[in-house]
């Protein structure tokens, strides 16, 4: 684990030189990485959504076209299409932007349900479907949409199931005052972006998700995952819970967490921590309680309160050893 714990430092690192003041976010972008998920990134215009997902795609080495939505876009425009040749008299598949390894969905919500849809198999499947014959994408694969949560004008709202493909949602928020005045001492002179290299390969992030899978996760955390799960389907505001993608999800991200901080073990701090960014979005609240002007970041700040944490040797024992 001190290797994968290596692998994410570097390249939180190297985001760092474009990305500034952002580190949690970085990590927990990075987890959901490692554990072959998807991001949607909610956030206003100009926090450097677009700049993130092309620092993370150069520091992995990884191939990376951008979507810009808009109601127009066709699901062609972004899987492919077969186009006839006439010296070979056959038709031939022009693959489409999702054949690359890294896709940033700009303002998906723009884009028409049809459309949007088109992304489900190869976020699910890393497959793509056209005209009878099926691609398997490249990995690692990523998806990082992007939507406005304030202009709602002319979008088409994410339904459940596409939401529920997001295995987290981030928001990055504006930067500090000095963090901000960092980032224009930096672009004085050029965009940090165009001199970023590469410092890992694909083949360490292939290798850094293999490994995560082997971390050990104690029956007490498991349970504690399945509880504060469980609790979303029978909280009074909540008309629509955590489904079992949710546990998984949760599941999963928690062993990236650990594996990140050094440990081949699971802490509860672990699950705590990636409850809100893997949850949240995923809970449906019911209209009586939006309109007391509940939110579901709140409904699972309360069940994490409400549910107790267990107790781990492991975790007594680096407590020791800490102090």
């Amino acid at each position: 684990m001190s290797d994968v714990a290596a692998l994410a430092g570097k390249i939180i690192s190297n985001i760092e030189k474009v990305i500034i003041g952002k580190r949690p976010q970085l990590t927990l972008a990075l987890a959901a990485y490692l554990c072959e998920g998807h991001i949607l990134l909610e956030d206003v215009p100009g926090v450097a959504k677009t700049m993130f997902a092309r620092a993370l795609a150069v520091t992995v080495g990884c191939t990376f076209k951008r979507l810009q939505c808009t109601p127009d876009l066709l699901p062609t425009d972004i899987t492919g299409v077969s186009i006839f040749n006439q010296k070979t008299t056959e038709f031939e598949f022009r693959p489409g932007p999702l054949f690359a390894q890294t896709i940033l969905t700009d303002e998906i919500n723009r884009a028409t349900p049809r459309t949007q849809s088109a992304l489900l198999e190869a976020m699910a499947e890393r497959r793509v479907s056209v005209d009878g014959k099926t691609y398997t994408l490249k990995a690692p694969f990523m998806v990082i949409a992007t939507q406005n949560p304030v202009d709602q004008e002319g979008t088409f709202p994410l339904p459940e199931a596409q939401l529920d493909r997001f295995l987290v949602r981030l928001s990055l928020g504006y930067p500090t005052l000095e963090e901000e005045a960092k980032m224009l001492t930096r672009m004085r002179t050029g965009h940090p972006i165009d001199d970023l290299q590469a410092v890992v390969k694909a083949e360490d992030i292939l290798a850094a998700q293999s490994a995560i899978r082997e971390i050990h996760v104690d029956d007490k955390v498991r349970n504690y995952i399945l509880q504060v799960v469980h609790a979303t389907r029978s909280h009074e505001d909540v008309l629509l819970g955590g489904s079992p993608r949710a546990s998984i999800a949760l599941y999963r991200t928690a062993q990236a967490m650990a594996a990140i901080g050094g440990r081949d073990f699971v802490l509860p701090d672990d699950v705590k921590r990636m409850a809100q960014p893997v949850l949240a979005h995923r809970v449906i609240l019911k209209p009586e309680s939006r309109l007391r002007k509940r939110t579901p970041s709140s409904v699972v700040t309360e069940i994490l309160g409400d549910t107790s944490v267990p107790v781990l040797k492991e975790a007594e024992a680096l407590k020791k050893d800490y102090f």
